[in-house]
């Protein structure tokens, strides 16, 4: 493309002038009416070029012109998914700091759109009930913005952390405030989840989590179906965490309640590849309902 300089006017100009605005640069009211390369429009493509690192010119060139459309996309303009070329630009580096803060760790907020970046984008989706296919169309955007509240202005977290114990009196104060009813598909998975219940029980007098045998009941805050089996490759999306696949369950499950569309909200956690019905020991299900029951507290604390 030939270089949009200072003195020229028209559609390329407004074009360049409109991004530099959306991005949050000053120009003058009539420089923008008359889509006149001016004074100021040519400091705010100084300024630009110079976050950018490129020299500190006031022509739009090749380079600048890329850096200037990858940083003017917003999250939702475009679908997103893995592809070469891959995907770059602002809206790609959006997805992935709320990814990363959410904790479905893709690596380093780099703005391109990579294997990491699909992997975790695909865990995501699973997480809060969506068809995990790794694109990122309006469904995916939507759960994104909803749970704005949760990443945004947060820093990123590249590694996923491990999952620390919150403490009794910390559990207590969530099961006393939160009404949680858990349930199990299978003979294993429903020992998992009495045990929580028992648990919650002996952790205050007070608890509100409820343990409930096939139909789960409706007039409380969160239902958490406990699986020993993998979800059925012709079954519909539910919001999934696949505990052997994860080490920040906490923060997965806060996803997960806090992605909820309508109350009560619902999560399916799946303990297949941890428990096996011939080496599944007691204390084994004990350990896992104590881990479960803590994420849970951890989760809902926030």
């Amino acid at each position: 493309m030939e270089p949009i300089v200072v003195g020229m006017t028209g559609p390329a100009v407004e074009d360049v002038q409109t991004r530099l605005v959306g991005l949050g640069f000053s120009i003058d009211k009539r420089e923008l009416e008359e889509q006149s390369f001016g004074a100021s429009t040519a400091s705010a493509v100084r300024s630009f070029r110079a976050e950018q690192g490129l020299p500190e010119l006031e022509d739009i060139d090749m380079p600048a012109w890329s850096m200037l459309v990858d940083a003017s996309y917003k999250l939702g303009d475009r679908t997103l998914y893995l592809r070469l070329p891959n995907f770059h630009g602002a809206d790609v580096a959006e997805l992935q700091q709320a990814l990363n803060t959410l904790g479905f760790a893709c690596g380093v907020v780099d703005g391109y759109f990579g294997p990491h970046t699909e992997a975790a984008l695909q865990e995501f989706q699973e997480n809060v009930g969506l068809f995990a296919d790794g694109m990122a169309f309006q469904d995916t955007f939507s759960y994104i913005a909803r749970l704005r509240h949760v990443w945004d202005g947060k820093p990123s977290v590249v590694e996923a952390v491990t999952h620390a114990r919150m403490g009794l009196a910390r559990a207590a104060s969530v099961l006393e405030q939160v009404r949680v009813a858990v349930g199990g598909e299978d003979p294993i998975s429903r020992n998992v989840a009495s045990r929580m219940w028992n648990i919650a029980s002996a952790t205050t007098i007070n608890s509100g989590m409820v343990l409930f045998n096939g139909t789960a009941p409706e007039d409380v805050d969160f239902i958490i179906d406990i699986a020993s089996r993998s979800l059925p490759d012709d079954a519909e999306p539910q919001a999934t965490i696949v505990l052997s696949e994860v080490s920040n369950l906490a923060q997965r499950i806060q996803t997960a309640y806090a992605a909820a569309k309508v109350p009560p909200a619902r999560l399916r956690l799946e303990i297949s590849g941890m428990a096996n019905s011939g080496s599944f020991t007691a204390n084994d299900a004990q350990m896992l309902a104590l881990k479960l029951l803590d994420g849970v507290c951890d989760a809902l604390s926030a």
